[in-house]
């Protein structure tokens, strides 16, 4: 393969599939007096895409997140899910956060079926949909412990099912395995290629790791700091070659390419 030090192509250029997600020139800024933390941010996510995020510390990646999940509020610009703008969390984008949040009293069944029975989904319909769930993240000997009953990988994979189980086209994900050991970390990577695959969720994912991203992503995109900008649009060529391979050539010399692009956008 071989990488040129232009900046690859952008995903809309090649894929014409339906938009979940636009943004359109969003500018944040925590304060009028301060730089913005992200500047003329313009992005498409499309359906069962799953789309890793890279950049340095402080580049805005939570931010992003944050404004396509509606928890804060773009100074300007535009925001649409499924062509309808929208200024709040909505039903359709699921958010699962670096620590799963799992109300600690409660059996991880009642947990994952905690916001069905928020809307008012009856009791049979939800017990079943807890248990379809479970079983999709290989939970389902797990429904009657406690949070703390189980790893730090199966809270995750709990939070997981429990997004998943509201049904959003869209999951936002922040550094969920930021906190796991290296192989329960990449166990969950296969658990989740597995999970996308059968849901065809749209996944929004970000990450430190650029192996992360590249071991899960059909498209990537790397953020630069001050302010906080996209640099690099790409769709990964390894999903179809050896993508679970670190030792392969490909992976070695896309890998390089991304940390010298983030490394050039640390400001």
């Amino acid at each position: 393969m071989t990488i040129t030090s232009t900046i690859p192509f952008k995903h809309e250029d090649e894929v014409h599939e339906e938009k979940v997600i636009e943004l359109k020139n969003v500018t944040y800024h925590y304060s009028p007096k301060e730089q913005p933390v992200l500047q003329n941010i313009t992005l498409h996510l499309y359906m069962n895409e799953f789309i890793c995020v890279l950049g340095p510390s402080g580049c805005g990646k939570s931010s992003l997140l944050n404004i396509i999940a509606g928890f804060q509020k773009p100074t300007s610009g535009e925001r649409s899910l499924n062509g309808v703008p929208y200024s709040k969390p909505n039903p359709d984008i699921g958010v699962v956060f670096q620590q799963h949040n799992l109300f600690p009293w409660m059996k991880i069944k009642d947990n994952v079926g905690f916001g069905l029975k928020m809307q008012g989904v009856p009791k049979k319909r939800r017990s079943a949909l807890v248990e379809h769930y479970l079983q999709l993240v290989q939970l389902d000997s797990a429904g009657n412990l406690l949070p703390h009953q189980l790893s730090g990988g199966m809270q995750q994979r709990a939070a997981i099912a429990r997004t998943l189980a509201a049904n959003p086209k869209v999951i936002l994900m922040d550094e969920p395995f930021s906190a796991l050991d290296a192989i329960t970390r990449e166990t969950m990577q296969q658990h989740l290629i597995s999970i996308w695959k059968k849901t065809k969720k749209t996944i929004f994912f970000i990450t430190h790791d650029v192996d992360e991203a590249l071991l899960l992503g059909t498209r990537i995109l790397v953020m630069n700091s001050k302010p906080g900008r996209i640099a690099m649009d790409l769709t990964n060529p390894l999903t179809r070659v050896k993508q679970n391979d670190s030792s392969h050539k490909e992976f070695q010399e896309l890998q390089s390419y991304l940390l010298s692009i983030i490394k050039k956008g640390e400001g």
